[in-house]
């Protein structure tokens, strides 16, 4: 898809702020409200923005603990490839599921309570899945930054 300069810098504003009107929008790039919301249609039809989120504390909703956890399956194939994929897309407490190469063949990004409450996690995701080699589970210490924003090139097309 060619995206313009006001293409970039409509994206580069609602990554940061989503709660922003069609007129507030307009005034930064120069269009009317109308031309800002047809933009924001043409983006969203197109699949250029996903969705419109906001972020939520893990810690103001109780969800104390948030984990990285490297996963390798027992053998990689195609079907317990897409097996696991759907567990990730089932499983509430994986906010995040990366299929990667390297050491490990899954990233998850994972919140629990606490420390009881992953365990119990990880007896019935990990344990009791036999298509799993092995998982390395590292703590967060502190969450240094959280989002989705992509840098925007501002410059010509995209």
């Amino acid at each position: 898809m060619d995206l313009d300069k006001i293409d970039a810098r409509i994206l580069d504003l609602v990554q940061r702020n989503n709660r922003l009107t069609s007129d507030e929008l307009g005034e930064k790039v120069g269009l009317s409200a109308t031309g800002v919301q047809r933009r924001l249609k043409r983006l969203r039809s197109e699949g250029v923005i996903e969705a419109d989120i906001s972020i939520v504390s893990p810690k103001a909703i109780g969800r104390n603990v948030t984990m990285l956890v490297l996963v390798t399956l027992e053998r990689e194939r195609a079907d317990i490839v897409d097996r696991f994929k759907q567990a990730i897309c089932n499983t509430t407490e994986v906010m995040s599921g990366f299929y990667v190469t390297g050491d490990a063949d899954f990233v998850l990004l994972v919140t629990a309570n606490n420390m009881e409450d992953y365990e119990q996690f990880t007896r019935r995701f990990f344990y009791e899945n036999t298509d799993i080699k092995s998982f390395k589970t590292m703590v967060v210490m502190d969450r240094v930054k959280a989002g989705f924003t992509l840098p925007m090139p501002l410059g010509a097309s995209i």
